[in-house]
């Protein structure tokens, strides 16, 4: 009798405790040998050989991965765009940027974070610059997803757009260089990010679908199609 009144409280304990019901979403492991593990040494030793430890390097680095930070340097990137032309479509582009990195930040270091939860880089020597260290999941790379998501919604009738793409690689290419990130999660969040910004950009276009992307009238707008001009 004793014993089954001791089981039945151990069970009770059991039941009652809080980490019995705590649901763990099942995590993806990335193989800590093969390829991937190759990729990322070669790619970090590139890094310590040619570029870490040079004062102009470690400077232009260091401050792109502080400005990559929440998407600030995409916001007011955006900022500008709508300051340049104060019209409608760049309200609403300005207006897309903000909603769409919002999204995306909360879709990447949410669930396609905790479905990975890849340790970060072991970081032996203090850094040469104050960085904020994240506890997330390694994989993917936020900076990397913001920066080359944010490239893609930024470049419709942007002339500049080119710069946009190689600032998003120097902001993910930041990532490996403080060694906060694995060249494979920097690799995974670009491909995301690009993914997701082309994704968006068809989901919610800044101009109708009908009316020309590249910003010059149609024929509609200067005539009637006979030759005449109408007035409007």
């Amino acid at each position: 009798m004793a014993r089954t009144t001791a089981a039945l409280a151990a069970s009770a304990d059991r039941m009652a405790d809080p980490e019995r019901w705590r649901w763990v979403p099942p995590a993806i492991s990335l193989p800590e040998d093969g390829w991937i593990a190759d990729l990322d040494q070669m790619v970090d030793r590139w890094f310590a050989t040619r570029l870490r430890g040079r004062p102009i390097a470690d400077a232009i680095f260091y401050a792109s991965s502080a400005v990559g930070d929440h998407g600030l340097l995409w916001l007011l990137i955006a900022g500008l765009q709508a300051a340049r032309h104060p019209d409608a479509y760049s309200r609403r582009r300005l207006v897309r940027a903000a909603a769409g990195l919002g999204i995306e930040s909360a879709l990447v270091n949410g669930p396609v974070k905790w479905m990975f939860r890849r340790r970060r880089p072991v970081q032996e020597m203090p850094r040469v610059l104050y960085l904020r260290q994240p506890r997330t999941s390694s994989f993917p790379s936020g900076h990397a997803t913001a920066a080359f998501f944010a490239a893609a919604i930024l470049r419709d009738d942007d002339p500049w757009w080119p710069a946009y793409y190689c600032l998003a690689g120097i902001v993910a290419a930041s990532r490996i260089h403080v060694r906060i990130h694995h060249a494979s999660d920097v690799l995974g969040g670009a491909l995301l990010g690009a993914a997701l910004g082309e994704l968006t950009r068809h989901l919610v276009p800044i101009r109708p679908p009908e009316e020309s992307t590249s910003g010059r009238p149609t024929a509609a707008d200067h005539g009637d199609g006979d030759g005449g001009f109408t007035t409007r």
